[in-house]
């Protein structure tokens, strides 16, 4: 399958512009106010270095890194989230392949990108969005009872994939940009979650596992496994 290349080149994830100009308006707002309307400047002070502190976060987690995956993508499977392997086993995918599948858990840090990318080249077959609990994203059950949108993409060689992005205790906003019967490459984004949760990838039981439990993982470049 041809690739696209459809990845534009931003520093800034266009999900947190709204959210950050509007955030900075705010805090020049309120800094005028303090400098203008007080005697003492202390308040002043204080308020600019912990809206200076927020910013910087707030930027951090909307940061978009300009990422290409430059080998073969055939079989390759990558991650589709910047963080930490919590989950590699086998389990019973209940929702749409209703048998055992292996599942690969990549859980975000509220430090991580938390934009998501396609895991593998293929045709996006099904989208789904699933309301559900908001409880912390590393528990077990987070995969079956949180609030998940899935992902179900074939393969050129004809093998299904389900990526699923999951909420967590903070993470109240999913969002999914795939769209069923389009095609879909690596680097190209699948979605974004923010403020910190977990993506699960379910692959046919005997995939080639390339990542072991606790390794960190970067978005679109780390292989975590092999299809057959």
């Amino acid at each position: 399958m041809g690739r696209i290349r459809k990845l534009k080149k931003i520093r800034i994830h266009h999900e947190g512009t709204q959210i950050l100009i509007s955030s900075l308006l705010f805090f020049i707002l309120i800094n005028s106010l303090l400098y203008c309307g007080l005697e003492t400047k202390i308040p002043f002070y204080l308020f600019t270095i912990a809206s200076i502190v927020i910013c910087s976060l707030m930027v951090n987690f909307f940061r978009c890194p300009i990422r290409y995956f430059n080998q073969d993508t055939e079989k390759v499977v990558v991650a589709p989230a910047d963080g930490k392997i919590v989950v590699i086993e086998e389990v019973d995918e209940n929702e749409y392949f209703m048998d055992r599948r292996l599942m690969i858990s990549i859980f975000m840090s509220v430090l991580n990108v938390h934009a998501n990318w396609y895991p593998v080249d293929g045709t996006v077959k099904k989208v789904g969005h699933q309301n559900g609990k908001f409880m912390k994203a590393w528990l077990p059950k987070a995969s079956t009872d949180n609030e998940r949108s899935m992902i179900v993409i074939e393969t050129p060689e004809g093998v299904e994939v389900i990526a699923r992005q999951i909420a967590g205790a903070m993470a109240r906003r999913i969002v999914t940009y795939a769209t069923e019967g389009e095609e879909c490459f690596i680097d190209e984004h699948m979605g974004f979650i923010k403020f910190g949760s977990r993506v699960d990838v379910y692959l046919p039981p005997g995939t080639e596992v390339c990542v072991k439990m606790g390794q960190l993982t970067t978005g679109n470049q780390t292989v975590i496994a092999k299809l057959k």
